[in-house]
């Protein structure tokens, strides 16, 4: 069987439409009906590898259920709504999601995200990147600056790896995107300043090693200045 998937919409249709087009892609499916649902199967199955919310349940709603399982889980979480604009696209960020898809989506699409959200948690056996302070374990999905671990959403840890990987070069945006959310992303760029921006908050002292080149993209700092 294929990669345990954690899917949470209170609308029957979309429940059982999503769970058909995981299943014909080989995936085992397990569905809740609601947030508080959604948290207790996270704990009657560990071995979830992805969790798909919808944002607007009920009660507890898709935001608030990202932001509980963030307290104990990195899990990478998907989120699905029909709240397609960049302020709802940002929230969910903050919350600690990994990934946005707006309703109506198509089977592609929603395959297509949910395949490269699991590719890029596949365990890693690469070596530990240092650089400038900072240390980026691949394979622990871990960071270190400053002498603490630093929490980050999976987004962040990889467009964190991606810059480490390609330090001292300024790199696109477009590549980034690429690299970092697959190259059939379709979501609004500025989505990957929003990133940036929570990532350099989150290095804190050490965000300077994050540098912008205006109209081009990011760069990770070579020079050890």
């Amino acid at each position: 069987m294929g990669a345990k998937i954690l899917y949470a919409d209170d609308e029957p249709r979309f429940l059982r439409l999503v769970k058909l087009f995981l299943e014909a892609e080989g995936f085992t499916v397990v569905t809740a009906s609601s947030g508080r649902g959604a948290l207790e199967a996270l704990g009657t199955y560990p071995d979830v590898r992805l969790v798909i919310l919808d944002v607007l349940m009920e009660g507890l709603d898709g935001y608030r259920t990202c932001e509980a399982i963030r307290a104990f889980s990195t899990v990478p979480i998907l989120m699905l709504t029909a709240l397609g604009d960049e302020r709802h696209e940002v929230k969910g960020i903050r919350s600690g999601a990994d990934d946005y898809v707006a309703k109506p989506f198509s089977k592609d699409r929603l395959v297509t995200r949910v395949k490269a959200l699991l590719r890029r948690t596949e365990p890693s056996r690469s070596a530990a990147m240092v650089a400038r302070g900072i240390v980026l374990d691949p394979e622990a999905r871990t960071v270190v600056a400053d002498g603490g671990t630093v929490e980050l959403t999976f987004r962040e840890f990889e467009l964190l790896r991606y810059l480490m990987e390609n330090r001292g070069t300024v790199c696109p945006r477009e590549r980034i995107l690429d690299a970092v959310w697959g190259s059939l992303y379709g979501g609004d760029p500025r989505t990957l300043d929003t990133h940036i921006k929570s990532l350099r908050q989150k290095l804190g002292s050490g965000a300077a090693v994050i540098a912008t080149s205006r109209g081009i993209g990011y760069a990770f700092r070579g020079d050890e200045k």
